[in-house]
């Protein structure tokens, strides 16, 4: 039985990862700051330590006896990036280097990054494929830029099988929809449970490849063990691309409020369009999205009616 350790595990991505690893058997230690994440997330069976990425004595502290990393924490959206770009740098990249370095200290299995589609920023060419360049619209996306350039060369010079999954617009039961940072489906789908207007930043026309938080959680399991993933990058997604005005149908009408959307001015640093191959990483991984958009949107909508973190 393996001793993973999973950074950020009191949040929403995190959490479901960590009650993922404890179902597969495996023993969990979370490493958070508790700053986002919520000590209710956390599951009864793993270890708490509440300790900061920027501090490296933190994180040798929790890395020991470790065998797997899963790596979530990270200061988490475009629109805080922008308002406090050198505490996304202190978190993202600095913090991902202290995490890297004890990894190597322990001699860690493996380590995987959670990546973002955000690196590939404005670039027209749809799908996203992995040899893609950077095109990073925002601090957040040029931290996870970098955090994929620290990981490869982690692991050429030291040996430390790292793996980046490039997470795509990640959605499900857990994220917060109070937060003024909070990513859209939570954000519409409790306005219109309150009897409010959805606020659409922008035409409502811009799309994204929303992927079900447990499609995560699968890419994540695969990738600990899939004897091609180390010192790879992956797309994890479902290869399909919605955009807001459909999704604020498909919203009216799992919650019943055909409540009309407002517009809002485009935020700076969105994408237009998003949309992955998952080529590489069902050939690599053997991943296939399990869950798909319409049966994650459904469960996430219930999940936000009975006001409750869904757990098994």
């Amino acid at each position: 039985m393996s001793l993973c350790l999973v950074t950020g595990g009191a949040g929403f991505i995190g959490s479901h990862l960590a009650d993922g690893l404890l179902r597969a058997g495996h023993r969990v230690r979370i490493l958070d700051d508790l700053s986002t994440g919520k000590r209710e997330n956390v599951p009864a069976a793993a270890e708490l330590i509440r300790g900061d990425l920027r501090r490296s004595d933190d994180v040798r502290a929790a890395m020991q006896g470790v065998d797997l990393v899963l790596h979530q924490a990270a200061l988490p959206s475009v629109a805080r990036s922008l308002e406090d770009p050198a505490g996304c740098f202190e978190v993202n990249v600095r913090g991902l280097v202290h995490l890297l370095e004890a990894a190597r200290s322990v001699g860690a299995r493996r380590v995987v990054v959670a990546g973002s589609s955000s690196v590939y920023g404005d670039a027209p060419e749809l799908p996203k494929r992995e040899e893609m360049g950077f095109h990073p619209l925002s601090p957040y996306a040029a931290s996870k830029a970098a955090a994929e350039i620290y990981c490869g060369a982690w692991h050429r010079l030291y040996g430390l099988p790292t793996v980046v999954l490039r997470y795509f617009n990640v959605f499900g039961p857990r994220q917060d929809p109070s937060s003024e940072y909070s990513a859209v489906i939570p954000r519409f789908a409790s306005a219109l449970l309150k009897g409010e207007a959805p606020v659409i930043c922008g035409d409502g026309r811009q799309s994204r490849d929303f992927t079900y938080v447990d499609n995560v959680v699968d890419a994540n399991l695969l990738a600990l063990s899939a004897p091609g993933a180390p010192g790879g990058i992956f797309n994890i997604a479902c290869g399909e691309r919605i955009d807001l005005l459909t999704l604020v149908g498909l919203l009216q009408e799992l919650t019943g409020r055909r409540i009309a959307p407002r517009h809002a001015p485009p935020r700076v640093g969105d994408v237009p369009h998003s949309l992955a191959d998952v080529t590489r990483a069902r050939e690599l991984l053997g991943f296939r999205p399990r869950v798909d958009f319409k049966e994650g949107l459904r469960r996430t909508v219930e999940a936000l009616r009975l006001g409750r973190p869904e757990r098994d």
